[in-house]
């Protein structure tokens, strides 16, 4: 008997309007019609609105089968699945319901941006307009065209791991430029972002150098040596590749760039700190992939290969004349914090000039460091 009133319940009660979509501040009036057989008088019913019991002011009994609530001011939904308005017996069982779905239209998409991984496919990313949050679900499509005779085409692979994005796989033109822009939707409105205009050969970027290795400059404390491969998915490409290194030390997180590489594939680091752990990622930019006028797109950081400098060698002696060996050391310090003071300013970074400048001052400090002392040794 229970199951069979159940069953009717569901037929003779109804909510008015269904599933509406209100804006934000809007006032609703919904009713709940209960059918004559049922024998159930309109006073006797009340509303909850997720759960919680709205107070009877806000009622007003229609007519013997029906009941009304007044709803002001309506807050934004929950969720986008919207907020539950039902209507009870006496007892408080379920007779009706209706979700009302109380949110915004959206406004214009902005932040619009693209890239070409390695020239094999387009992907573009934005940022909701306003707020961001409309409150009720809201639809975003990326659309684009070859800019002078191309057919409006909707992006179709949104599964990228980052929101609000979509990525373009195939049939794509190089040396035409595209239209592209956003459309966003929602049952209360729409919005349309602003059209870039773009070339994907002006918007490459690669996968991050492969065979990045790390490793000593004989027994040179202060100094390792960085050396990788260029982005093989490049390889047949014709662009300047532009590099760039940042280390740190081990118990660091505080990274140093080294934005002057330049286009080679090997890099010394010097200046570092004796008998120290660091780790070393590098980057890639391709400028002017088949002349391209416009600089490419920084690629993610390789992995970290982390390498350690050697222990100096006055941690190391085993000499008793520690004041003669303190001394040296302290002569040499000081002479090599005087040259890098003058690499820095004059020619810093990763080019030929600083590290051959360097080799031969090193060469010229350890013949004068020799000659010291032999100078100051007794004579048999």
């Amino acid at each position: 008997m229970a199951e069979k009133m159940i069953v009717i319940l569901q037929y003779v009660a109804v909510v008015y309007p269904q599933d509406p979509v209100l804006r934000i501040g809007s006032t609703l009036t919904a009713s709940c019609w209960v059918h004559p057989d049922l024998g159930v008088h309109a006073s006797s019913l009340f509303w909850t609105l997720n759960g919680q019991q709205l107070p009877s002011s806000l009622y007003r009994v229609l007519s013997p089968t029906n009941l009304s609530v007044t709803l002001a001011g309506l807050n934004a939904s929950r969720q986008t699945s919207g907020d539950n308005l039902v209507c009870h017996n006496h007892k408080g069982h379920i007779l009706a319901g209706s979700c009302l779905y109380v949110g915004m239209p959206p406004e214009k998409p902005v932040n619009l941006t693209c890239w070409s991984r390695n020239t094999k496919d387009l992907t573009c990313s934005w940022s909701p307009g306003g707020k961001g949050e409309t409150n009720i679900s809201t639809q975003y499509m990326l659309k684009y065209k070859l800019r002078w005779y191309g057919k409006e085409k909707e992006c179709e692979d949104y599964t990228h791991t980052q929101p609000y994005s979509c990525s373009i796989t195939r049939d794509l033109h190089l040396f035409t430029p595209y239209e592209i822009w956003v459309e966003a939707s929602n049952q209360l409105g729409r919005a349309t972002s602003d059209v870039i205009t773009l070339d994907i050969l002006d918007v490459v970027t690669t996968d991050p150098p492969s065979g990045v290795t790390v490793s000593r400059v004989g027994q040179l404390e202060d100094q390792l040596s960085v050396r990788w491969e260029a982005p093989p998915a490049l390889k047949d490409f014709l662009f300047q590749a532009k590099y760039q290194i940042r280390y740190r030390l081990e118990d660091s997180q505080d990274w140093k760039v080294m934005d002057d590489v330049g286009n080679q594939t090997s890099c010394r680091l010097a200046g570092l700190r004796p008998g120290t752990v660091y780790f070393v990622q590098v980057r890639c930019n391709p400028v002017g992939i088949y002349g391209s006028r416009k600089a490419g797109i920084w690629s993610e950081w390789s992995h970290p290969t982390a390498a350690s400098t050697p222990h100096s060698e006055r941690l190391m002696s085993g000499s008793c004349d520690s004041k003669s060996s303190g001394d040296s050391n302290s002569t040499l310090r000081r002479e090599l914090k005087q040259f890098f003071g003058w690499v820095r300013k004059h020619a810093y970074g990763c080019s030929s000039m600083s590290m051959k400048l360097y080799d031969q001052w090193r060469v010229l400090m350890q013949k004068s460091h020799k000659t010291r002392n032999q100078v100051g040794s007794p004579r048999g």
